[in-house]
């Protein structure tokens, strides 16, 4: 897989700043920067929560459940990992049509709930188990358990901004 710039720049971020950081820092920033995706949610009128913007584009709902399906993945990935030293097979990054139709408070207390059981067992980490372990993720390579944990943040912030742009176009 060969990356392009903004793949090997961002790839680089998560690289440094997973090496660099304690678990608890880690797990801090993803949880603090959580807040824009529940603030962008939040800022979806509740009777347009549904509504795509265009028929080939999200809505707001999609991207949460999006969201919440990604961060299943990815927790169920990295708990693998420090318990068992497993390799995860890949992720995919999609987005599936859903009947599922909550509100932005649903999917957020159902986001909190995933996640702080992630934070949770990797707060119980060293930090340092098992790095050797990678497994591909398809935009930025073979990241190690700390690399996804970050990628996490990269995820809602990305997904924020989505949300916020639905928000001004339904």
């Amino acid at each position: 897989m060969e990356l392009n710039e903004e793949q090997q720049r961002v790839r680089g971020y998560l690289q440094t700043q997973a090496a660099k950081l304690s678990v608890v820092e880690l797990t801090e920033k993803v949880r603090s920067d959580m807040d824009q995706l529940h603030a962008a949610a939040a800022g979806v009128a509740a009777e347009r929560f549904c509504d795509r913007p265009a028929a080939q584009e999200w809505s707001a709902n999609e991207v949460m459940a999006h969201v919440l399906d990604g961060a299943k993945s990815v927790s169920g990935s990295i708990v693998a990992v420090l318990d068992r030293g497993a390799t995860p097979g890949p992720l995919f990054d999609r987005i599936e049509k859903t009947d599922d139709r909550r509100t932005a408070d649903e999917w957020w207390s159902a986001l909190v709930v995933e996640r702080e059981a992630l934070f949770q067992r990797v707060k119980a980490a060293t930090g340092d188990e098992h790095l050797d372990v990678t497994w591909q993720h398809p935009f930025f390579g073979p990241l190690n358990w700390r690399e996804w944990l970050l990628f996490l943040r990269i995820h809602d912030l990305d997904h924020a901004r989505q949300i916020a742009a639905i928000s001004a176009a339904v």
